[in-house]
């Protein structure tokens, strides 16, 4: 059909249309029906209008190349490798380096230990220090009980785990005060946190007695647990334990407890190594990583 006649023909038929629309809208009835349908037709539209440009925005995302597609910013946590606690690395190279048994280090061995633990806790240790050294850098610690802090002092004035009782008598180095006026804050962690060593059974322990003991009394240790990583800054407050006992250092209650030994037989093996800190900078207690 000719494109003339099939536009007339169009013309005819919405002319057509709209007269009887225009007829029956003069009935009440066919003129809300009408009324209706109009606002349904409008609606269908607006919506399938909106249907369309989601689907056609969906469309040209999904053909759009990866590469023209912005970033979005977001919160990236840390690599896994950064993540890793220093008591994890400790840990993971420790268990390598160190011997499970009583022992002391080579001087190989005491070098790699002492840089790891010195980069991933910032607590500079030495197997040897100032020319001392003890008979074991790795062996047993044993539960100690607690050790009188000044003259006239009594288990109720610890605060903590009073069910470990009190040594009879007063630690290798002499009370941690002279007095209660004297009792400080710091000589209170002195007594919390303190170790035990074997001077007695050093070689020259004898012939610079004198010397040694002033350089032992209270000295500063690290004190490592190799099995779980955890690890207390304590400080030498008396001398042992006999050799009979099979241990070859002691703890004090809160020491132990720190490194999680204070349970079942109260014993563990241990690294102990010297604190290189003169101007005393390292408070003493657990470590946190």
């Amino acid at each position: 059909m000719p494109e003339n006649n099939l536009q007339n023909s169009i013309a005819k038929l919405e002319r057509r249309s709209n007269s009887l629309r225009k007829k029956i809208r003069r009935y009440p009835a066919a003129k809300q029906f009408f009324k209706k349908t109009t606002l349904l037709a409008y609606d269908l539209r607006q919506k399938s209008g909106r249907l369309l440009a989601g689907a056609g925005l969906i469309g040209s995302l999904l053909v759009m190349p990866m590469t023209q597609i912005a970033s979005v910013p977001t919160e990236v946590s840390q690599p896994a490798q950064s993540v890793l606690s220093s008591r994890q690395k400790i840990l993971g190279n420790l268990q390598e380096l160190i011997p499970h048994q009583p022992a002391k280090l080579s001087d190989d061995q005491a070098s790699k230990i002492e840089s790891l633990i010195s980069e991933n806790t910032n607590i500079p240790v030495k197997a040897v220090l100032d020319g001392n050294s003890l008979n074991h850098t790795v062996g047993y610690i044993g539960f100690e009980q607690h050790l009188q802090r000044f003259p006239g002092d009594s288990l109720s004035g610890h605060d903590e785990l009073q069910e470990a009782g009190m040594a009879p008598g007063i630690g290798a180095f002499g009370y941690f005060a002279k007095d209660q006026q004297d009792f400080s804050t710091s000589t209170y962690l002195k007594e919390k946190y303190y170790c035990v060593v074997q001077t007695l059974y050093l070689e020259n322990w004898n012939k610079d007695y004198r010397q040694l003991k002033d350089w032992y009394a209270f000295r500063k240790m690290l004190v490592i647990n190799p099995v779980n990583g955890q690890a207390v800054v304590c400080d030498v407050g008396d001398a042992g334990p006999a050799e009979w006992t099979g241990k070859q250092f002691g703890g004090s209650p809160e020491t132990m407890q720190a490194l999680d030994l204070n349970k079942g037989p109260k014993k563990g093996l241990i690294l102990m190594l010297f604190v290189d800190d003169p101007e005393n900078k390292i408070p003493l207690g657990p470590v946190n990583y």
